[in-house]
């Protein structure tokens, strides 16, 4: 094989990994707790080079991609939330997930910091792909579940 032919196929084995180990199954869930960025982290950079928006209804996780969107139910409450992973953490061992202000706001755990959720996949891409029975209440992002509204 020639040098070209070599650098080719190496460029393309190294353009293949990052969607291998990126994939995610869609409805994997986990359970642990949650507690919300600080005020100081509002207007800062995320891992990813995104600026952080307390104001908008993001999260970090440690493993899974850039701009996954996953449900976040608490589960004291079972109020739920859809949020998309724009940085890295959190970086206290006993929680699975880390959210902006306004997440935590709208799963009531503003007043405790932390609470015991619920997070499962139900997006890639900034893209959500929801059971025929759920829909997203655009003013607050909350899920509901259809059946509730019957």
């Amino acid at each position: 094989m020639t040098y070209r032919r070599i650098l080719i196929l190496t460029m393309l084995a190294f353009a293949a990994l990052p969607e291998v180990f990126a994939q995610v199954k869609l409805g994997k869930t986990e359970t642990g707790n949650a507690s919300y960025y600080a005020s100081r982290f509002h207007g800062r950079k995320t891992s990813f080079g995104e600026i952080h928006k307390s104001t908008e209804l993001l999260a970090a996780h440690r493993s899974y991609p850039l701009n996954t969107m996953l449900e976040v139910t608490n589960l004291e409450n079972d109020e739920k939330v859809i949020v998309r992973v724009n940085d890295r953490g959190p970086f206290a061992r006993n929680r699975v997930i880390d959210l902006s202000k306004e997440a935590a706001r709208l799963l009531g755990i503003i007043a405790k910091g932390v609470a015991n959720v619920s997070v499962r996949v139900v997006g890639m891409e900034g893209m959500v792909l929801l059971s025929p029975s759920e829909e997203i209440d655009p003013k607050s992002g909350k899920v509901i579940s259809m059946r509730s509204k019957l």
